[in-house]
């Protein structure tokens, strides 16, 4: 069975509510007929609220881009998963590489926010990718496999089966550089074929890995064409509705 393409945007730092309000209706509007293709979008967590309220109804799911290791407590600043689903979110962003640079998060502090967020109802997106660095010196396969492996650890099959991966080479994010389909597809296998070695075949078989690094309309059907590659998890671009949609277009198919 094919897997249904999973396109999601991630808003970062940017949308004040009311900018994250119209973006999600214009969403709303231009992504009424997206056939099978599962979309998702990230605001930050001041505009989940409004976000949810322009996009309610159409079929998008809303997701917090980061949350705390604990549900509740004395943890000033955090955000709790426990609350995000309350709220109404369905998905978490875990281990993204702006994540792992800014605040220090390994595969342990990842693996805890994979556990928290399961615990909480949510299905975490898991980040993983090399340095510019680290694919000169040829070890992105192995870079990859190690994050997979920190992260993925302690789950159990149903659990892992929840997980959607993405794989966002960091010298690609922010830089206007994209990997080329070929070299995101070669390791979108290596993953899969990792996925292959470490569980039963129907969870390489159903788990989406999106490709994310400068992912834009203009490469998005070429890098979706690829066999490996399940969708997309979408930057700068998914902040224009028009440009995200067309995305979207792009993994119809």
């Amino acid at each position: 069975m094919a897997r249904v393409p999973f396109i999601a945007g991630n808003w970062k730092l940017n949308k004040a509510p009311s900018e994250a309000a119209a973006l999600a209706k214009a969403l709303k509007h231009k992504l009424a007929d997206r056939g099978d293709v599962t979309v998702a979008v990230f605001p930050t967590a001041l505009s989940i609220q409004a976000t949810l309220q322009s996009i309610a109804g159409s079929g998008v799911g809303v997701g917090i881009q980061d949350i705390s290791v604990s549900p509740r407590g004395a943890y000033t600043g955090t955000n709790s998963g426990v609350m995000a689903r309350a709220l109404g979110c369905t998905y978490v962003l875990v281990g993204h590489s702006e994540r792992r640079l800014y605040y220090g998060e390994d595969e342990a502090k990842v693996s805890a926010r994979i556990r928290a967020g399961l615990d909480a109802g949510l299905l975490p997106i898991v980040c993983v990718g090399e340095t510019l660095a680290q694919r000169r010196a040829g070890q992105a396969d192995a870079v990859v496999h190690d994050q997979l492996a920190g992260a993925l650890v302690g789950l159990n099959h149903d659990e892992v089966v929840k997980l959607t991966l993405a794989y966002e080479p960091v010298w690609a994010i922010g830089t206007g550089e994209t990997a080329t389909p070929a070299q995101a597809q070669a390791v979108h296998a290596s993953i899969r074929s990792w996925l292959t070695n470490a569980y039963p075949a129907y969870i390489p078989n159903q788990m989406r890995i999106q490709y994310g690094g400068s992912v834009k309309p203009s490469n998005a059907a070429e890098l979706l064409a690829c066999p490996d590659i399940d969708g997309a998890l979408v930057g700068g671009a998914s902040l224009n509705a028009e440009d995200f949609a067309a995305i979207v277009a792009a993994a119809i198919a």
